[in-house]
């Protein structure tokens, strides 16, 4: 399971998993989008992508922000990316995110902002779980 989504009373609320801390952000980003759109966003386009934090979840939050920033701004819907990298010394993310113009897809929703209610980042016995409500 890539992620999933958890009861919450009037927010978005979605729990995300990997074997790696790469992986469980990945499938974070794929959890964000399909709460804005539940058509498959191709991927037909590719911005580079750099975030950091001062620990994990400011890492995550910052790296939902600019998600939902290239969304908002630049109407540009990520798919996936590829070469993410996370320096765990210097809490660094980068990677290229490939997507596409989302004038092309039925909105579902509309995120204002990544919250750090309920947020969590965490390694159990060698599986990576992030957690974040997004605040609608």
């Amino acid at each position: 399971m890539r992620y999933k989504f958890l009861p919450h009373t009037a927010d978005i609320k979605f729990r995300a998993y990997g074997s790696t801390i790469e992986e469980a952000f990945l499938n974070s980003l794929l959890a964000l989008v399909s709460s804005v759109s539940r058509e498959k966003i191709k991927g037909s386009k590719a911005l580079a992508i750099k975030v950091s934090g001062k620990d994990y979840e400011n890492l995550l939050y910052n790296f939902l922000e600019e998600i939902l920033f290239l969304i908002d701004s630049k109407n540009f819907f990520p798919s996936g990316i590829s070469n993410l990298k996370i320096d765990k010394k210097k809490l660094k993310l980068s990677g290229k995110l490939s997507g596409d113009y989302g004038d092309k897809y039925k909105i579902y929703s509309h995120i204002k902002s990544a919250t750090y209610s309920e947020m969590l980042v965490e390694n159990k016995k060698g599986r990576w779980i992030v957690q974040a409500v997004l605040d609608v």
